[in-house]
């Protein structure tokens, strides 16, 4: 303890109180008081504002739900591990879509009693008990219970839970589905009660960069949070051919499918589907299903529990850069129509192989995804002018669009019903300097494909031993001199490549295959 001293020089208690660090009160005449230990305060740093989540959480929070789906359970022989065997409607393990039997199979190495969890009380019918067997996450769209999640979610389950943000559990019916979009509606009867629920957002008003928050069910944790930035749109992730994804970077896992990302407002801007993943585990590369394309789907499942969508019934494929100097066309943009299916809306009002659709309605096509969006977006029955780039020639057709079937076939071309000719020897040689060897065809559409020269730009776009050549440049060929001749011509137009057809096992398709050196 330090006590009081009396009257030191000024100097002395200077330095004692700078060396002992003590605090001195001092009089106008320079004498010292009383001197008492100095304490250290804790730090406190002024750090600037920064954007805050919580608000946004609090308030959409409710409006979130766990979606627990359940199936069957059957007891099988004492040879299985568990004791127990998943139903999947009639359907064994094996028939699971592949992108579901990783979940399914940790699933079921989690242990009996833990793999199974309590039997939901429902209704039984003696084909065995109902048992969580997937958990996914969906958010209310409406105050009278309508949810939305990811058909791969619900993809053959027998019965569905939705689980609120306070605990609350009810029983979930599957009002519709759609798998080209893997969008889902269920519906809860709340008998009366008003639940919170969210809205769209402006996909317009959503810019790459943009603050993003992800909430959901991950690994069964309950409601969590995660926040990131949109990182990109328009994504291709291969899934289907409405792909048009947001990127966000985002915490995204499995469990948050179906789950929503809001803005900054509160607003859906895209519903959580797929992630990138080479570990199994977040990587900050996420893709979310946008709120334009996910808005018209969800009201059509809400309305008739499907989705209708425009249909034209033609093969298409994109147009490369050699593919438009074949065809004369100035940029690499469009849908490339490889075949018309008979009897089809796109065949009935005259849309032909090699025919390039540039725009609809006056609005240009960038490419052949955008083609399918645009017409799978558009009522069936409605009629559209398409612009076409045939020939070397711009002309319109204008087509009433039909009704996309439920299971798409691929569509085949019509070839001609030309006989095979024996094969001119210079013409095999001009055939061959494209690293092509062919023959007469099995039905006398078209040439064999016999070889490929591995070194030439036929191995390179990937054709092979055994497809066909049944057109060049929109004309349809039944030998080598047929093929020389399209080539001489096109070399007389001044083109450098030409646009081969080529029909394999899995359908048609165009390459462009430089034509430079043919006689």
């Amino acid at each position: 303890m330090f006590k009081n001293i009396k009257a030191p020089s000024l100097n002395t208690a200077l330095k004692a109180s700078t060396v002992a660090g003590l605090a001195a009160a001092v009089l106008a005449t320079g004498i010292p008081l009383e001197i008492t230990r100095s304490y250290a305060e804790a730090v406190k740093v002024q750090a600037p504002s920064v954007p805050s989540f919580a608000n946004v959480v609090d308030a959409v929070s409710p409006a979130v739900v766990s979606v627990r789906v359940e199936n069957r359970v059957k007891p099988v022989s004492d040879d299985d591990a568990n004791g127990f065997a998943f139903d999947f409607n009639g359907r064994g393990f094996d028939d699971l879509p592949d992108a579901l039997k990783p979940f399914f199979r940790q699933f079921g190495e989690q242990g009996p009693q833990d793999r199974r969890g309590p039997p939901h009380h429902g209704p039984q019918d003696g084909k065995g008990r109902l048992r969580p067997v997937a958990q996914g996450s969906g958010f209310f769209i409406s105050e009278d219970g309508y949810i939305v999640t990811n058909n791969h979610v619900v993809s053959d389950g027998a019965a569905f839970v939705a689980v609120m943000n306070d605990g609350t559990e009810l029983d979930a019916k599957l009002i519709g589905k759609d798998p080209r979009t893997d969008l889902a509606v269920l519906k809860v009867d709340g008998k009366g009660r008003k639940f919170s629920y969210v809205n769209w957002a402006d996909d317009n008003n959503v810019r790459v960069g943009d603050w993003v928050v992800a909430v959901g069910n991950p690994f069964g944790l309950g409601g969590t949070v995660t926040a990131g930035i949109v990182s990109a749109r328009g994504r291709d992730i291969g899934s289907g051919p409405y792909d048009d994804y947001l990127q966000v970077d985002a915490a995204v896992n499995r469990g948050n499918s179906g789950g929503p990302t809001f803005n900054l407002n509160g607003e859906v801007v895209g519903i959580n589907t797929a992630i990138f993943s080479p570990s199994g585990g977040s990587v900050g590369i996420a893709f979310a299903i946008p709120a334009s394309t996910a808005k018209d789907v969800v009201a059509d499942l809400m309305k008739d529990g499907q989705v209708s969508r425009g249909y034209l019934g033609v093969q298409i494929q994109p147009v490369t850069k050699d593919i438009a100097d074949s065809l004369g066309l100035s940029e690499a943009s469009g849908a490339l129509v490889v075949s018309a299916q008979a009897g089809t809306p796109g065949e009935k009002a005259g849309m032909k192989a090699g025919d390039v659709v540039t725009a609809v309605n006056g609005e240009t096509v960038k490419d052949a995804r955008d083609l399918s969006r645009r017409i799978g977006a558009m009522t069936p029955g409605k009629k559209v002018e398409l612009s076409v780039w045939r020939s070397g020639k711009a002309q319109s057709l204008t087509v009433e669009l039909g009704t996309l079937p439920a299971e798409q076939k691929d569509a085949s071309a019509d070839d001609g019903d030309q006989a095979p000719e024996t094969q001119a020897p210079a013409s095999e040689k001009a055939l061959a300097d494209l690293g092509l060897t062919v023959g007469p065809s099995d039905d006398g559409k078209g040439l064999q494909i016999t070889g490929i020269d591995p070194d030439s730009d036929a191995a390179d776009k990937g054709i092979k031993e055994g497809e066909k050549i049944t057109s060049v440049n929109n004309q349809e060929v039944s030998n080598a001199d047929d093929v020389v001749k399209v080539l001489n011509q096109a070399k007389k137009d001044g083109r450098t490549r030409a646009l081969f057809q080529i029909q394999s096992k899995d359908g048609s398709r165009f390459v462009a295959l430089p034509i430079n050196g043919q006689g």
